[in-house]
């Protein structure tokens, strides 16, 4: 049976408009405080699988609940089976909308919400390919099934989980980077310094009360903080900090409240992936507060910082900066950053290293580094380097439906990014952003296009009907 693809997804094209906004006003960001049984990353979360779910089983396919850790739905027949692994969890929205993040609204063709490509926009593609294929009745000699993910922003406990209790996918893809397909992933290593313990701080001028850069491991901070009490001349800090902001670009200011003195200043978010592309408002304080001489606590803090972290998204400091012609360079996005009298001081790291790279070292220089200035390297999370072989019947099948669909010449690249691909024996991340279009995701005003979405539909659903048939 000859299919028009692209004609098939246009003739849903209000009703996927409709399903996708109503998709993304919900809030389905990690929530510990409701997090609860059967909703373990919370309320929002457990809302936008409920609303997956709840569509799955009135179009038809089987579906299954695994705790609100995952879930799946499927339809087709066979003994192999396709995987699509998706996820509907969305990193905090941030602050510099120029519309609600959750309103989803719909202005010159795009659809502005947090997760919009990020990854429900993808994820409602895909949906609506199996959909597709469902309603045509396509005989099909292996199961589909999508795979639907809810902490891939944290610490994949969704697919651990998942893969602990259900079988592995023989071939599939994550609709959750870009065109034309991603075969290899780095190694991803989060991983955090901790100060062991504090005492008394004594000495300097300045006393670092606290400070606090950053929200999560894989975005760069847009916004910092320290509080500092002694011997300063506030209107001359004034001064030198408002020279330092003009100087260096970016946006701050100083208040003051009984004797502590407050800096702020402002950067710019980017995903992890790319540090570089960001303006770590962490490094820039960080880099103004070396001036001073602090209380001992404090310097150990701020010389930590300064002396293996600030201004280095390659691991230049850390002498562990690497490339190889699979994956590319070495990137390390220090993501949190923060300190107090109390706490002591503490520095959340995202690390992604290329698929020839010595990680042992590097590990044990992390250590070192640490240990030196009294900070312990806790483990968070660790995904190893993922890649599947050009010659792979996967991506020959993926790549021909590519260039058919789009009339390009299609190619393979790498990614720093971590996806669901790498959960796969064999798997890739394909779609749904295309060569040359803007991406937002973890940033203000990410959007999706409305036409895009629909053309990589129709990609996804010939795609998924060439890998079942």
């Amino acid at each position: 049976m000859k299919v028009n693809w692209k004609q098939e997804v246009e003739n849903r094209r209000e009703d996927f408009i409709q399903n996708l906004q109503s998709f993304l006003q919900i809030k389905s960001v990690l929530d510990p405080d409701t997090s609860k049984k059967g909703a373990p990353f919370g309320e929002g979360i457990r809302k936008a699988l409920d609303y997956l779910l709840e569509k799955g089983g009135s179009d038809g396919f089987q579906s299954k609940d695994l705790e609100g850790y995952a879930a799946h739905l499927e339809f087709g027949e066979g003994e192999e089976l396709v995987g699509i692994l998706c996820h509907i969890d969305v990193v905090p929205e941030g602050d510099g909308w120029s519309s609600d993040p959750f309103a989803a609204e719909l202005r010159d063709g795009k659809i502005f919400a947090r997760g919009a490509i990020d990854d429900k926009g993808p994820t409602m593609a895909a949906y609506y390919a199996m959909k597709i294929i469902n309603e045509l009745g396509l005989k099909l000699n292996k199961r589909v099934r999508m795979i639907i993910g809810t902490d891939e922003e944290s610490n994949w406990q969704c697919v651990k989980h998942y893969f602990k209790h259900e079988e592995m996918p023989t071939v599939g893809f994550a609709p959750d980077a870009s065109f034309p397909i991603i075969y290899a992933e780095k190694g991803l290593f989060d991983c955090e310094w901790k100060q062991v313990s504090t005492s008394e701080s004594n000495g300097g001028d300045v006393q670092l009360l606290s400070f606090q850069s950053g929200r999560r491991l894989n975005m760069v901070p847009d916004h910092a903080e320290a509080v500092l009490v002694g011997k300063m001349n506030q209107e001359t800090l004034s001064a030198d900090f408002e020279r330092f902001l003009e100087e260096h670009q970016v946006d701050g200011d100083v208040s003051v409240e009984n004797d502590h003195i407050t800096l702020h200043l402002e950067g710019l978010s980017f995903h992890g992936s790319h540090p570089e592309k960001g303006k770590n408002a962490g490094f820039y304080l960080l880099r103004f507060l070396s001036r001073f001489s602090f209380d001992q606590e404090g310097q150990k803090f701020i010389d930590l910082a300064n002396g293996y972290l600030t201004d280095d998204t390659e691991g230049r400091k850390l002498e562990i900066k690497d490339e190889d012609d699979i994956t590319g360079p070495l990137t390390l996005n220090t993501g949190i950053m923060s300190y107090s009298v109390k706490e002591g001081g503490r520095f959340g790291l995202n690390l992604r290293y290329p698929v020839k790279h010595d990680f042992k070292t590097t590990h044990v220089k992390l250590i070192k580094t640490g240990e030196q200035y009294g900070y312990q390297l806790n483990e968070i999370e660790h995904l190893t380097p993922h890649h599947v072989p050009k010659e792979h019947h996967l991506i020959k099948i993926l790549m021909g439906v590519y260039e058919k669909q789009t009339g390009e010449e299609g190619h393979l690249i790498s990614i720093g990014g971590g996806t669901y691909a790498r959960s796969l024996d064999a798997g890739v991340a394909f779609g749904a952003l295309f060569p040359g279009e803007e991406g937002l995701a973890h940033q203000k005003d990410e959007y999706v296009d409305v036409d895009n979405i629909l053309k990589a539909a129709a990609i996804y659903a010939e795609a998924i009907y060439e890998l079942a048939r």
